[in-house]
């Protein structure tokens, strides 16, 4: 079944390769790749695999004998057996993680197999993710395990099928091989199962690919492990625009500054729309490190991602992300800083001064252009565009943040929103949309302390005798934040359900007004009011997605695989291959489906809990206690 790739391995003609065989951890200079070896697993056998994926490589379903093709996946996509015209290489690159200079990073678990062409002769890279030791591995085993696998496998395809620029996930392949991880960093370790992620992607080249040359960090005393190697700089500019911007390569053949600049000020557009994508689906990556930035504008190595549910601008869907850089408020900016020292990475190629007009002249005007024109689809204002548009988008956006509105369901609602004024179908809708808003028991969780009480009476002590020490230990925002959540949980020990849904009706009410004259204007610039109102639904419909990867569901298909059940991953699968679509033939069971027995046991009571939600719900309670670091 796989024997019909056809490996055309451009990169590792293009970019110098390291020549030592030493497969430890070490220093790469002089080089953008060195030769590795797939680690065998015990036992692979086949997660999932997606078919729209594997199709880019000229794949196609196996027709005959399913349970063999699986087998032949498990076998290649684990590492245990190389195919043919493969040639195993680690990529070799640098970054800023949460702010500061790393040095050398790497593929630590990542391995680039090669290249192959697909069916109308478009090249694609392909990577086993999780396949063992590399020389970039530092103090890791160059492992993944089945969650953060499920998670990445899961993503990558929704994200397609959301319409996002994104790198793609093939296959997902665990084994009997274990690792002990601690999973959340508090010294209970556990075993867990190796698993490997088939990727793709025209290229995994990132931003942190040309940091390789950066000479010591003036904060970090850390160097790249490529200082002076402007030849290999030229080398890889030469090849990733020849190769992956060829009309920019064409265009300024004869003028090496002209043709870096056309670059960066592509990458810098393409960097704009990405993240503006991302903000009107509620998606945040957690780790916007520049090793994490595509150099063709993809989203790239999902890790501790998430999606938001109940909309709050300062969510923060790392675990371990203490000061909040990479909350979903501040994407837009944080991937200008990395565009910024992506340009600092490009000197002298392409001189600073040119590269910072470029990023203030477009990063920010595209950003707000693509932001507009998505928000005002999912609005469904086709019509007409606004000055006042971006006043009314954000006030549905303080709307839903003061309601704890669900920031996905709130979005889908909106098409069945009826522009007459009839009282009893205003009444219906908003009993629709405050369904969707956070309960008192949701919000109480969310407005939880964090901080133990005698804790934060020494830091607010320390912040006035002691600024300087207390800078090392905290932030002035995490206190006001800490302050701010005391205050709110105090406000809703005393809140009743009936005061929150009457304060959400109110709330909802005066912005539906707004949307309605706003709508109101539609109608008045067209023939035909129904003509209209279809395409305007029709426009919600595919971009408000009714189904996305939330943090429940993807943990209740980890839980099942971890006990050998891959159905679940598989089931969700299918549902994220039709996003904006009611789903058909999936088990979706009501909130309300009646106990299936008294005498079950609590744990087995919690998992009929967690699978009786119906795909499109927010989440359940007990997801609040999700933590992903």
């Amino acid at each position: 079944w796989l024997g019909a790739l056809r490996f055309d391995n451009l990169a590792l003609r293009s970019l110098p390769v390291d020549a030592s065989e030493d497969g430890g951890p070490r220093a790469v200079p002089g080089a953008c790749f060195c030769r590795v070896r797939p680690s065998p697993l015990r036992n692979p056998r086949l997660v999932a695999m997606s078919l729209p994926a594997l199709a880019l490589l000229g794949l196609e379903a196996p027709a005959a004998d399913r349970e063999a093709a699986e087998a032949e996946a498990a076998l290649y996509f684990s590492g245990n057996r190389l195919l043919a015209g493969s040639e195993p290489a680690a990529h070799c690159y640098c970054g800023h993680q949460f702010g500061s200079f790393a040095g050398q990073l790497g593929d630590g678990a990542a391995m680039y197999l090669g290249e192959v062409l697909g069916p109308r002769g478009e090249r694609w890279e392909i990577q086993l993710k999780g396949a063992g030791l590399t020389p970039f591995s530092r103090q890791a085993d160059g492992r993944k395990v089945l969650r953060s696998s499920i998670r990445e496998f899961l993503c990558s395809e929704a994200m397609f099928h959301l319409g996002i620029p994104t790198t793609r996930a093939g296959t997902c392949v665990t084994s009997d091989s274990k690792v002990v991880r601690d999973v959340f960093y508090d010294g209970n370790p556990k075993s867990e199962r190796c698993t490997v992620v088939l990727r793709i992607a025209s290229t995994f080249i990132r931003f942190g690919s040309f940091e390789i040359f950066k000479p010591a960090d003036e904060y970090t005393g850390r160097k790249g492990p490529s200082v002076n190697r402007n030849d290999i700089r030229i080398q890889m500019l030469d090849y990733v625009i020849s190769t992956f911007y060829p009309e920019i390569q064409e265009a300024y053949s004869d003028n090496s500054i002209q043709r870096n600049a056309a670059f960066f000020k592509e990458i810098t557009k393409r960097t704009a729309r990405l993240v503006a994508e991302w903000q009107c689906v509620g998606f945040c990556h957690g780790v916007l490190n520049t090793d994490n930035m595509s150099i063709v504008g993809l989203t790239i190595d999902y890790g501790p991602f998430g999606f938001m549910d109940r909309y709050d601008p300062e969510h923060i869907c790392n675990g371990s992300d203490n000061t909040g850089r990479y909350a979903y408020n501040k994407q837009p900016e944080i991937c200008k800083w990395n565009l910024g020292k992506l340009a600092e990475a490009l000197v002298p190629e392409l001189p600073l001064e040119i590269s910072e007009l470029i990023l203030e002249e477009e990063y920010d005007a595209e950003f707000e252009k693509h932001y507009l024109q998505k928000m005002r689809k999912k609005l469904g204002l086709i019509q007409l565009e606004l000055e006042e548009d971006s006043k009314l988008m954000s006030e549905l956006l303080e709307t839903m943040h003061l309601t704890g509105g669900d920031f996905t369901n709130i979005f889908y609602l909106l098409s069945s929103f009826s522009v007459d004024s009839d009282p009893s179908k205003l009444e219906d809708f908003l009993d629709e949309l405050t369904s969707q808003c956070a309960s008192v028991e949701e919000l109480k969780v969310a407005f939880k302390p964090q901080m133990d009480p005698r804790q934060l009476s020494m830091m607010l002590m320390l912040a006035q005798s002691n600024p300087q020490l207390f800078a090392l230990i905290g932030t002035k925002a995490n206190i006001n934040k800490e302050l701010e959540r005391i205050e709110q949980f105090s406000k809703l020990q005393q809140l009743t359900a009936a005061d929150l849904l009457s304060r959400n009706k109110r709330h909802w009410k005066e912005w539906l007004e707004k949307y309605r004259v706003r709508l109101q204007k539609e109608i008045e610039s067209v023939s035909d009011a129904d003509a209209w109102n279809t395409d305007r639904v029709k426009v919600m419909n595919s971009n408000n997605p009714k189904y996305i990867l939330r943090n429940y569901i993807a943990q209740n298909a980890i839980e099942a695989a971890e006990n050998g059940d891959f159905s679940e991953v598989r089931n969700v699968l299918k549902l994220l291959e039709n996003p904006f679509q009611e789903a058909e033939g999936l088990r979706e069971v009501k909130e309300d489906a009646e106990e299936e027995g008294a005498t079950a046991t609590a744990a087995a009571c919690a998992q009929e809990t967690r699978s009786r939600l119906p795909y499109c719900s927010k989440p359940p309670l007990w997801a609040s206690e999700l933590c992903v670091t």
